[in-house]
């Protein structure tokens, strides 16, 4: 049976068709309805954020955002991550400056940001990685001491907290992606916490059209709601989020018995304070020390119709569309990182006996390498 790299959690499905009945009689399918406004409300409670602003997607979020901001200038971030985070930057006039990643967690590497501020910094958008979590209290400190704007890319850390902290509740603003492929998920979807309420009033504004009310459109939006079929979804998902969690918590503890102490192989580590969502397992292969490369171990396990995938490969600061623009040795860490990882499938539902089939292919290569 294939094996994929991400599966997607799914209510019951009497559950979801229970849910969305209503919508035959109400015809109100979407511009803010009921099931909205609810997900709205109890994503604030769920994520321990102030607001909440829902999207189509998490990458309309982002750009919206940034809009909302108004900057203008250069924008710290990361090239270790998906493209949606970098074209947001450029969809709104900023450059990007990319700074090197921390190589424990693959997330910005706080220690350099400052050397990167020039006259021009606007903003900083760090990027929380595979479930780990930025440093942000030193993110912090640096945006005080130099009045910039820090908006997170949360798309993989939904549920995560530090220290108690609700993830969604650092920084300016905080994006959460709702695809499919993630933790929580509303089909499509997209969502911004922030406890600036002038921020969500912009929000609201550009994900319709920039239309302040029924005679007067005084910014140039987008359409970016979110449909009430998918905050249907989002409803019933998070009724099982919590035990979706727990499910890939048990995944992460099977798959880290079997490959915490194999040569030439590396995991994540377990962040001190935080609460983590478990959300995909990579790992990160030293060809030189592990005894074959990368491509060697996902095309072994294709082979067996287990499906990998190379997250996050090219750097976006490499990417065909940004290429010349930018000098990807400048950023080292995240260079040999987008070269070495390999993101092995990742599920609530992923059986047991199929993490072990998984880890003895990659042990066996490991083994046939050491002979």
């Amino acid at each position: 049976m294939r094996i994929n790299v991400i599966k997607s959690s799914m209510p019951p499905f009497e559950e979801y068709v229970e849910a969305i009945r209503p919508l035959w009689d109400s015809v109100w399918l979407t511009n803010m309805g009921v099931n909205h406004e609810k997900l709205s409300e109890k994503l604030c409670e769920y994520l321990k954020v102030k607001n909440v602003s829902l999207f189509v997607n998490g990458h309309m979020a982002l750009e919206m955002t940034l809009q909302a901001l108004d900057l203008d200038g250069e924008v710290i971030t990361t090239p270790f991550t998906f493209a949606s985070t970098t074209h947001a930057i450029v969809r709104n006039g900023l450059k990007p400056v990319f700074c090197d990643i921390n190589p424990d967690t693959y997330t910005i590497d706080a220690d350099k940001i400052e050397a990167l501020i020039t006259p021009k910094t606007c903003a900083i958008v760090p990027v929380h990685v595979y479930g780990c979590i930025c440093d942000v209290e030193k993110i912090e400190a640096i945006a005080k001491k130099h009045c910039l704007k820090v908006i997170y890319d949360a798309a993989h850390a939904f549920g995560c907290e530090y220290k108690g902290k609700g993830i969604g509740a650092f920084g300016d603003a905080s994006m959460f992606s709702f695809h499919a492929t993630k933790v929580f998920h509303t089909i499509e979807g997209g969502a911004i916490s922030t406890e600036d309420e002038h921020l969500m009033k912009e929000l609201y504004k550009l994900k319709d059209f920039g239309i302040k009310n029924e005679e007067v459109v005084d910014g140039i939006g987008a359409n970016a709601k979110m449909n009430e079929f998918c905050a249907v979804m989002g409803l019933c998902n998070l009724e099982y989020v919590d035990g979706e969690i727990e499910k890939r918590r048990l995944v992460v503890e099977r798959y880290r018995e079997h490959l915490s102490n194999i040569p030439g192989l590396k995991i994540l580590p377990v962040q001190k304070d935080v609460k983590p969502n478990y959300a995909y397992f990579p790992i990160v292969i030293d060809e030189n020390i592990f005894g074959c490369d990368r491509q060697t171990v996902m095309d072994r396990l294709k082979e067996n119709d287990i499906y990998t995938r190379k997250y996050f490969y090219p750097l976006t600061s490499d990417m065909d569309c940004y290429r010349g623009r930018f000098d990807p040795s400048l950023t080292p860490v995240a260079q040999q990182a987008a070269e070495r990882v390999l993101t092995l499938p990742m599920s609530a539902t992923l059986a047991t006996d199929d993490v072990d089939r998984i880890c003895t292919i990659i042990k066996e290569l490991a083994g046939e390498t050491a002979k």
